[in-house]
């Protein structure tokens, strides 16, 4: 394998190495000076991070779709603010790390008996954080969630949230700085 080794002014070097397989390989210079940039290099988009403008009130013992209707970062605008979903954009097919964090609250001292987080795919329950707290009823329970998911395009991610309560009361995802529903393309 043929190498060129370029020396800095000062110290270091890089080398620029053939690859070994027959064939001829060009790398072209721009003819201007400055910094050389790479193309095709992998990135981590698309990504999204929504939260919630509001609380969401669900009914007790009742499924309730989280709605995040407000986004911080958007970079493919895949996520939607109506439905509360992200939906892979034309090209997006991969790996995904997916997180949420919801907290379910009763406003009432010692009144939550069951909880979970659900990551929706496609409209099906793909992963759910569940807990039980019959022996000793909470007030509120913060619920987190971390997964990679394998997408294709077109498919869609929704957050479902729910609540039990010892006396049949509503309960509330609490919006601010409680709940938020992130992901991101891994590369590779």
């Amino acid at each position: 394998m043929a190498s060129i080794k370029l020396t800095g002014d000062t110290s270091g070097e890089i080398t620029i190495s053939a690859p070994a397989v027959a064939g001829t390989n060009t790398l072209t210079l721009p003819a201007a000076t400055g910094t050389l940039t790479t193309t095709d290099v992998a990135t981590n988009t698309p990504i999204f991070s929504a939260y919630m403008s509001a609380d969401t009130t669900g009914s007790d013992n009742t499924v309730t779709k989280v709605e995040f209707d407000s986004v911080e970062i958007d970079t493919n605008s895949a996520f939607d603010t109506s439905l509360y979903r992200f939906t892979v954009p034309s090209g997006g097919s991969g790996k995904y790390q997916v997180n949420a964090c919801v907290r379910v609250a009763t406003g009432v001292s010692a009144n939550l008996v069951q909880t979970y987080l659900s990551l929706h795919k496609n409209g099906s329950a793909f992963r759910v954080e569940y807990d039980n707290y019959s022996s000793n009823y909470l007030r509120d329970m913060s619920k987190q969630l971390s997964v990679v998911v394998d997408l294709s395009d077109g498919d869609y991610l929704e957050i479902y949230a729910f609540g039990n309560t010892q006396n049949s009361g509503n309960f509330t995802v609490t919006s601010g700085v409680y709940s938020n529903f992130s992901a991101y393309k891994l590369i590779g």
